[in-house]
Protein backbone atom coordinates (compact mmCIF):
# COMPACT_ATOMS: atom_id res chain seq x y z
CA UNK A 1 0.00 0.00 0.00
CA UNK A 2 2.90 2.40 -0.11
CA UNK A 3 2.18 3.40 -3.82
CA UNK A 4 -0.89 4.80 -3.60
CA UNK A 5 0.67 8.43 -1.46
CA UNK A 6 3.06 8.52 -4.79
CA UNK A 7 0.25 8.25 -7.26
CA UNK A 8 -1.73 11.09 -5.15
CA UNK A 9 1.73 12.77 -4.94
CA UNK A 10 2.06 12.57 -9.14
CA UNK A 11 -1.76 13.11 -9.46
CA UNK A 12 -1.03 16.75 -7.68
CA UNK A 13 1.69 17.45 -9.46
CA UNK A 14 0.53 17.18 -12.91
CA UNK A 15 -3.01 19.29 -11.79
CA UNK A 16 -0.82 21.81 -11.26
CA UNK A 17 1.03 21.90 -14.35
CA UNK A 18 -1.88 21.83 -15.96
CA UNK A 19 -3.56 24.62 -14.14
CA UNK A 20 -0.29 26.71 -14.94
CA UNK A 21 -0.44 25.70 -18.88
CA UNK A 22 -4.23 26.46 -18.84
CA UNK A 23 -3.31 30.06 -17.37
CA UNK A 24 -1.35 30.83 -20.01
CA UNK A 25 -4.33 32.61 -22.23
CA UNK A 26 -7.36 34.57 -21.74
CA UNK A 27 -9.21 31.89 -24.38
CA UNK A 28 -8.79 28.64 -23.49
CA UNK A 29 -11.02 26.70 -25.16
CA UNK A 30 -10.73 23.17 -25.20
CA UNK A 31 -8.49 23.57 -27.82
CA UNK A 32 -11.22 25.23 -29.54
CA UNK A 33 -11.12 28.12 -31.59
CA UNK A 34 -14.27 30.31 -31.04
CA UNK A 35 -15.61 32.01 -33.55
CA UNK A 36 -19.24 33.83 -33.25
CA UNK A 37 -21.26 34.48 -35.86
CA UNK A 38 -23.65 37.47 -35.94
CA UNK A 39 -25.88 38.06 -38.98
CA UNK A 40 -27.27 41.21 -38.85
CA UNK A 41 -30.88 42.74 -38.11
CA UNK A 42 -33.26 40.11 -38.20
CA UNK A 43 -37.34 39.72 -37.01
CA UNK A 44 -38.96 42.98 -37.00
CA UNK A 45 -35.79 44.89 -38.41
CA UNK A 46 -35.01 43.89 -41.80
CA UNK A 47 -32.35 46.18 -42.23
CA UNK A 48 -31.77 48.51 -45.40
CA UNK A 49 -34.24 49.58 -47.00
CA UNK A 50 -34.34 48.35 -50.87
CA UNK A 51 -36.49 48.96 -53.88
CA UNK A 52 -35.88 45.25 -55.23
CA UNK A 53 -36.81 43.53 -52.96
CA UNK A 54 -33.53 42.24 -51.55
CA UNK A 55 -33.45 41.75 -47.68
CA UNK A 56 -30.57 42.22 -45.86
CA UNK A 57 -31.53 40.17 -42.69
CA UNK A 58 -32.29 37.49 -45.29
CA UNK A 59 -28.63 37.72 -46.98
CA UNK A 60 -26.80 38.40 -43.78
CA UNK A 61 -28.21 34.87 -42.53
CA UNK A 62 -27.67 32.89 -45.43
CA UNK A 63 -23.81 34.16 -45.48
CA UNK A 64 -23.17 33.28 -41.94
CA UNK A 65 -25.07 30.21 -41.99
CA UNK A 66 -22.37 28.96 -44.82
CA UNK A 67 -19.63 31.01 -43.66
CA UNK A 68 -20.65 28.65 -40.71
CA UNK A 69 -21.09 24.98 -42.39
CA UNK A 70 -17.74 26.06 -43.67
CA UNK A 71 -15.46 26.41 -40.69
CA UNK A 72 -16.83 23.95 -38.26
CA UNK A 73 -15.70 21.16 -41.28
CA UNK A 74 -12.45 22.45 -39.27
CA UNK A 75 -12.24 20.99 -36.06
CA UNK A 76 -9.73 23.11 -34.81
CA UNK A 77 -12.85 25.40 -34.67
CA UNK A 78 -16.06 26.01 -32.18
CA UNK A 79 -18.99 27.89 -34.27
CA UNK A 80 -21.48 30.02 -32.32
CA UNK A 81 -24.55 31.98 -33.85
CA UNK A 82 -26.32 34.58 -32.52
CA UNK A 83 -29.23 33.70 -34.12
CA UNK A 84 -29.69 31.10 -37.01
CA UNK A 85 -33.19 31.93 -37.98
CA UNK A 86 -35.63 35.03 -38.70
CA UNK A 87 -35.46 36.26 -35.01
CA UNK A 88 -35.21 39.84 -33.72
CA UNK A 89 -32.16 40.26 -31.38
CA UNK A 90 -31.55 43.13 -29.46
CA UNK A 91 -28.07 44.82 -29.79
CA UNK A 92 -26.17 44.23 -26.60
CA UNK A 93 -27.54 40.97 -26.05
CA UNK A 94 -25.33 40.30 -29.96
CA UNK A 95 -22.01 41.19 -27.70
CA UNK A 96 -23.23 39.05 -24.55
CA UNK A 97 -23.32 35.89 -26.55
CA UNK A 98 -19.88 36.53 -27.56
CA UNK A 99 -18.45 37.43 -24.38
CA UNK A 100 -20.26 34.33 -22.41
CA UNK A 101 -18.77 32.03 -25.17
CA UNK A 102 -15.19 33.68 -24.12
CA UNK A 103 -14.98 33.61 -28.08
CA UNK A 104 -11.73 34.16 -30.02
CA UNK A 105 -13.67 36.29 -32.57
CA UNK A 106 -16.82 38.05 -32.51
CA UNK A 107 -17.72 38.46 -37.00
CA UNK A 108 -20.85 40.39 -37.75
CA UNK A 109 -22.41 40.26 -41.61
CA UNK A 110 -24.31 42.74 -42.83
CA UNK A 111 -25.19 44.68 -46.65
CA UNK A 112 -24.67 48.01 -47.77
CA UNK A 113 -27.30 50.90 -48.84
CA UNK A 114 -27.21 54.27 -50.21
CA UNK A 115 -29.21 56.10 -52.42
CA UNK A 116 -26.57 56.19 -55.80
CA UNK A 117 -25.25 52.79 -57.23
CA UNK A 118 -22.43 52.88 -54.51
CA UNK A 119 -20.78 49.58 -55.28
CA UNK A 120 -17.72 47.36 -52.99
CA UNK A 121 -17.59 45.57 -49.47
CA UNK A 122 -15.96 47.60 -46.63
CA UNK A 123 -15.07 45.92 -43.02
CA UNK A 124 -15.24 48.22 -40.04
CA UNK A 125 -13.40 47.50 -36.61
CA UNK A 126 -14.47 49.64 -33.48
CA UNK A 127 -12.88 53.34 -33.44
CA UNK A 128 -13.66 56.64 -32.49
CA UNK A 129 -12.46 58.18 -35.85
CA UNK A 130 -15.48 58.81 -37.67
CA UNK A 131 -15.73 60.62 -41.11
CA UNK A 132 -19.03 62.14 -42.11
CA UNK A 133 -19.92 59.46 -44.42
CA UNK A 134 -18.70 56.95 -41.64
CA UNK A 135 -20.77 58.73 -38.69
CA UNK A 136 -23.98 58.44 -41.13
CA UNK A 137 -23.14 54.23 -41.68
CA UNK A 138 -22.69 54.72 -37.76
CA UNK A 139 -26.13 56.30 -37.17
CA UNK A 140 -27.92 53.72 -39.60
CA UNK A 141 -26.60 50.39 -38.03
CA UNK A 142 -26.69 52.05 -34.23
CA UNK A 143 -30.70 53.46 -34.82
CA UNK A 144 -31.72 49.79 -33.96
CA UNK A 145 -32.00 50.33 -30.55
CA UNK A 146 -35.09 52.28 -30.85
CA UNK A 147 -37.05 48.58 -31.89
CA UNK A 148 -36.33 47.52 -28.28
CA UNK A 149 -38.81 47.69 -25.68
CA UNK A 150 -36.03 49.14 -22.92
CA UNK A 151 -33.34 50.84 -24.78
CA UNK A 152 -33.21 53.23 -22.85
CA UNK A 153 -31.97 51.43 -19.98
CA UNK A 154 -29.65 48.75 -22.05
CA UNK A 155 -27.81 51.66 -23.68
CA UNK A 156 -27.60 54.12 -20.90
CA UNK A 157 -28.78 57.11 -22.81
CA UNK A 158 -26.55 56.09 -25.78
CA UNK A 159 -28.15 58.86 -29.01
CA UNK A 160 -27.41 57.02 -32.01
CA UNK A 161 -26.83 60.80 -33.59
CA UNK A 162 -24.39 62.08 -30.57
CA UNK A 163 -20.72 61.98 -32.14
CA UNK A 164 -19.97 62.15 -28.32
CA UNK A 165 -21.84 59.08 -28.04
CA UNK A 166 -19.86 57.05 -30.66
CA UNK A 167 -16.94 58.15 -29.61
CA UNK A 168 -17.55 57.12 -25.58
CA UNK A 169 -18.07 53.30 -27.42
CA UNK A 170 -15.03 53.41 -29.14
CA UNK A 171 -13.07 53.63 -25.96
CA UNK A 172 -13.67 49.82 -25.13
CA UNK A 173 -12.87 47.73 -26.91
CA UNK A 174 -9.46 50.22 -27.32
CA UNK A 175 -7.09 47.27 -26.58
CA UNK A 176 -8.06 44.87 -29.45
CA UNK A 177 -8.56 47.05 -32.18
CA UNK A 178 -4.87 46.08 -33.75
CA UNK A 179 -5.95 42.17 -33.88
CA UNK A 180 -9.19 43.31 -35.47
CA UNK A 181 -7.23 45.57 -37.99
CA UNK A 182 -5.36 42.29 -39.17
CA UNK A 183 -8.48 40.28 -39.48
CA UNK A 184 -10.37 43.24 -41.58
CA UNK A 185 -6.93 43.03 -43.78
CA UNK A 186 -7.34 39.60 -44.57
CA UNK A 187 -11.03 39.94 -45.18
CA UNK A 188 -10.67 42.60 -47.53
CA UNK A 189 -7.66 41.64 -49.41
CA UNK A 190 -9.81 38.22 -50.17
CA UNK A 191 -12.43 40.09 -51.18
CA UNK A 192 -10.85 42.66 -53.74
CA UNK A 193 -7.61 39.41 -54.64
CA UNK A 194 -9.65 35.96 -54.92
CA UNK A 195 -13.07 37.33 -55.51
CA UNK A 196 -11.95 40.37 -57.92
CA UNK A 197 -14.95 42.85 -56.18
CA UNK A 198 -14.26 46.53 -55.32
CA UNK A 199 -12.84 46.75 -52.09
CA UNK A 200 -13.42 50.36 -50.45
CA UNK A 201 -11.25 49.20 -47.54
CA UNK A 202 -10.94 49.03 -43.80
CA UNK A 203 -12.56 51.96 -41.59
CA UNK A 204 -13.09 52.82 -37.69
CA UNK A 205 -16.48 53.02 -36.81
CA UNK A 206 -18.57 53.55 -33.27
CA UNK A 207 -21.06 50.98 -33.45
CA UNK A 208 -22.93 49.09 -30.62
CA UNK A 209 -22.85 45.85 -32.02
CA UNK A 210 -19.08 45.95 -31.62
CA UNK A 211 -19.54 47.28 -28.28
CA UNK A 212 -18.00 46.07 -24.90
CA UNK A 213 -17.22 42.45 -27.32
CA UNK A 214 -13.99 41.46 -25.15
CA UNK A 215 -12.20 39.78 -28.15
CA UNK A 216 -11.11 40.93 -31.72
CA UNK A 217 -14.43 41.81 -33.85
CA UNK A 218 -15.40 42.77 -37.25
CA UNK A 219 -18.45 43.98 -39.16
CA UNK A 220 -18.32 43.23 -42.67
CA UNK A 221 -20.54 45.40 -44.80
CA UNK A 222 -20.29 42.44 -48.09
CA UNK A 223 -21.77 44.95 -50.32
CA UNK A 224 -24.65 47.41 -51.43
CA UNK A 225 -27.95 45.99 -52.14
CA UNK A 226 -29.12 48.95 -53.19
CA UNK A 227 -26.43 48.40 -56.50
CA UNK A 228 -28.60 46.67 -59.28
CA UNK A 229 -25.28 44.27 -60.14
CA UNK A 230 -24.54 44.05 -56.57
CA UNK A 231 -27.96 43.14 -55.06
CA UNK A 232 -28.25 40.29 -57.62
CA UNK A 233 -24.87 39.25 -56.43
CA UNK A 234 -25.51 39.17 -53.06
CA UNK A 235 -28.61 37.37 -53.23
CA UNK A 236 -27.84 34.79 -55.25
CA UNK A 237 -26.53 31.17 -53.84
CA UNK A 238 -23.50 31.73 -55.73
CA UNK A 239 -22.53 35.03 -54.54
CA UNK A 240 -23.52 34.25 -51.31
CA UNK A 241 -21.11 30.93 -50.92
CA UNK A 242 -18.32 33.25 -52.58
CA UNK A 243 -18.40 35.69 -49.79
CA UNK A 244 -18.50 33.14 -47.19
CA UNK A 245 -15.56 30.98 -48.33
CA UNK A 246 -13.87 34.25 -48.56
CA UNK A 247 -14.30 35.16 -45.26
CA UNK A 248 -13.59 31.62 -43.76
CA UNK A 249 -10.04 32.02 -45.53
CA UNK A 250 -9.28 34.86 -43.94
CA UNK A 251 -10.22 33.71 -39.81
CA UNK A 252 -8.02 30.29 -41.05
CA UNK A 253 -5.20 32.50 -41.97
CA UNK A 254 -5.96 34.39 -38.97
CA UNK A 255 -5.81 31.75 -36.70
CA UNK A 256 -2.57 30.54 -38.50
CA UNK A 257 -0.55 33.63 -38.34
CA UNK A 258 -1.85 33.37 -34.90
CA UNK A 259 -0.43 30.26 -33.83
CA UNK A 260 2.85 31.25 -35.29
CA UNK A 261 2.96 33.77 -33.30
CA UNK A 262 2.76 32.04 -29.76
CA UNK A 263 5.70 32.38 -27.98
CA UNK A 264 8.20 29.57 -26.85
CA UNK A 265 8.94 30.75 -23.53
CA UNK A 266 7.73 28.55 -20.59
CA UNK A 267 5.96 30.73 -18.11
CA UNK A 268 7.48 33.54 -19.35
CA UNK A 269 10.97 32.74 -18.89
CA UNK A 270 13.22 33.92 -21.33
CA UNK A 271 17.03 32.05 -21.90
CA UNK A 272 18.53 35.38 -23.62
CA UNK A 273 18.96 38.47 -20.52
CA UNK A 274 19.74 41.40 -22.55
CA UNK A 275 20.19 44.24 -20.82
CA UNK A 276 17.83 47.32 -20.60
CA UNK A 277 19.52 50.55 -22.32
CA UNK A 278 19.75 53.29 -19.12
CA UNK A 279 17.67 55.91 -19.68
CA UNK A 280 17.13 58.96 -17.77
CA UNK A 281 14.01 58.92 -15.27
CA UNK A 282 11.07 61.34 -16.46
CA UNK A 283 9.06 61.20 -13.41
CA UNK A 284 5.31 63.13 -13.27
CA UNK A 285 4.40 63.87 -9.28
CA UNK A 286 0.99 62.18 -8.63
CA UNK A 287 0.61 60.21 -11.60
CA UNK A 288 0.47 56.36 -12.24
CA UNK A 289 1.40 55.00 -15.59
CA UNK A 290 0.48 51.22 -16.55
CA UNK A 291 0.03 49.60 -19.53
CA UNK A 292 -3.35 48.01 -20.38
CA UNK A 293 -2.95 44.74 -21.77
CA UNK A 294 -6.10 42.81 -21.97
CA UNK A 295 -9.92 43.01 -20.79
CA UNK A 296 -11.55 40.01 -20.11
CA UNK A 297 -15.01 38.88 -18.54
CA UNK A 298 -13.12 36.23 -16.68
CA UNK A 299 -11.22 36.88 -13.63
CA UNK A 300 -7.87 35.88 -13.60
CA UNK A 301 -5.43 35.72 -11.18
CA UNK A 302 -3.16 38.44 -11.24
CA UNK A 303 0.37 36.23 -12.00
CA UNK A 304 2.87 36.96 -14.51
CA UNK A 305 2.06 33.49 -15.53
CA UNK A 306 -1.06 33.98 -16.66
CA UNK A 307 -0.30 37.08 -18.64
CA UNK A 308 2.85 35.70 -20.94
CA UNK A 309 5.44 36.22 -18.71
CA UNK A 310 4.79 40.21 -18.06
CA UNK A 311 5.96 41.71 -14.70
CA UNK A 312 4.12 43.17 -12.01
CA UNK A 313 0.20 42.39 -13.22
CA UNK A 314 -2.70 43.92 -11.48
CA UNK A 315 -6.38 43.53 -12.52
CA UNK A 316 -8.91 46.42 -11.86
CA UNK A 317 -12.78 45.01 -11.88
CA UNK A 318 -15.51 47.33 -14.18
CA UNK A 319 -18.86 46.60 -14.12
CA UNK A 320 -18.98 42.72 -15.37
CA UNK A 321 -15.50 43.01 -16.90
CA UNK A 322 -11.77 42.68 -15.75
CA UNK A 323 -8.79 44.85 -16.73
CA UNK A 324 -5.65 43.73 -16.77
CA UNK A 325 -2.20 45.95 -16.20
CA UNK A 326 1.22 45.24 -16.09
CA UNK A 327 3.54 48.13 -14.92
CA UNK A 328 3.21 50.82 -12.04
CA UNK A 329 5.30 53.61 -12.23
CA UNK A 330 5.74 57.55 -12.08
CA UNK A 331 8.47 57.31 -14.76
CA UNK A 332 7.48 58.13 -18.38
CA UNK A 333 10.23 56.15 -19.78
CA UNK A 334 10.25 53.38 -17.51
CA UNK A 335 6.48 52.51 -18.84
CA UNK A 336 7.61 53.58 -22.38
CA UNK A 337 10.17 50.69 -22.12
CA UNK A 338 7.29 48.28 -20.22
CA UNK A 339 4.67 48.90 -23.20
CA UNK A 340 7.21 47.84 -25.59
CA UNK A 341 7.91 44.33 -23.95
CA UNK A 342 4.04 43.93 -23.35
CA UNK A 343 3.27 44.84 -27.27
CA UNK A 344 5.37 41.89 -28.22
CA UNK A 345 2.75 39.93 -26.06
CA UNK A 346 0.04 41.63 -26.39
CA UNK A 347 0.05 43.77 -29.92
CA UNK A 348 -3.01 45.52 -28.75
CA UNK A 349 -1.43 47.31 -25.37
CA UNK A 350 -1.50 50.66 -24.75
CA UNK A 351 -0.47 53.20 -22.22
CA UNK A 352 -2.84 54.91 -18.89
CA UNK A 353 -2.87 57.11 -16.28
CA UNK A 354 -3.83 57.18 -13.16
CA UNK A 355 -4.56 60.18 -10.35
CA UNK A 356 -4.85 58.11 -7.26
CA UNK A 357 -7.75 55.75 -8.28
CA UNK A 358 -8.78 57.97 -10.97
CA UNK A 359 -7.89 57.72 -14.79
CA UNK A 360 -7.42 60.01 -16.37
CA UNK A 361 -6.19 60.92 -20.32
CA UNK A 362 -2.42 61.13 -21.20
CA UNK A 363 -2.77 64.20 -22.48
CA UNK A 364 -3.77 65.34 -19.07
CA UNK A 365 -1.48 63.30 -16.93
CA UNK A 366 1.47 64.73 -19.37
CA UNK A 367 0.74 68.30 -18.49
CA UNK A 368 1.15 67.67 -14.61
CA UNK A 369 4.44 68.53 -13.16
CA UNK A 370 7.58 66.67 -13.97
CA UNK A 371 10.13 66.37 -11.29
Amino acid sequence: MQTKPKYIIVFVVLTFITSLTSGTSLHAQDDKFVVVLDAGHGGKDPGRPTKNGYKEKNIALKVVLELGKQLEKNPEFKVIYTRKTDVFLELYERSAIANKADADLFISVHCNAHHTQAHGTETYVLGAKNSERNMAVAKAENEVIFLEDNYKENYEGFDPSSPESSIAIGIEQEVYVEQSIILARKVEDNFKGKLKRRSRGIKQLSLWVLHNTYMPSVLIETGFITNKKEGAYLNSKNGQTKIATAIKDAVVNYKKELDQNVGTHIMGLDTENVPMEEVEPRIYKDVTFKVQIAVSSRELEAKSYNFKGLADITREQSGEKFKYYSGNTSDYNKIMQIHDDAKEAYSGAFIVAFKGSKRISMSEALKSTED
